[in-house]
């Protein structure tokens, strides 16, 4: 997988997951968030250095520890 420095990229792979309907009001709502978050992000990088990509091929992967949420 190539890094993603595109927001609407990174906001797809991220919800991907979630199999929203796109366009139901919240899944709207929520990418339109997302998007402002990240340009923003970037921008804020942009004059400090350059432009940042996101490899999530490298992402580490979470252990949820079902016993702390009392599901066992």
């Amino acid at each position: 997988m190539e890094p993603l420095s595109r927001p609407q990229a990174i906001i797809d792979f991220c919800l991907a997951p979630l199999d929203l309907d796109p366009s139901a009001t919240g899944a709207e709502e929520t990418r339109r968030r997302l998007e402002h978050v990240i340009k923003t992000f970037q921008s804020k990088l942009a004059k400090a250095s350059s432009p940042i990509s996101v490899d999530f091929s490298n992402m580490p992967s979470q252990v949820i520890n079902e016993a702390a949420h009392g599901y066992e």
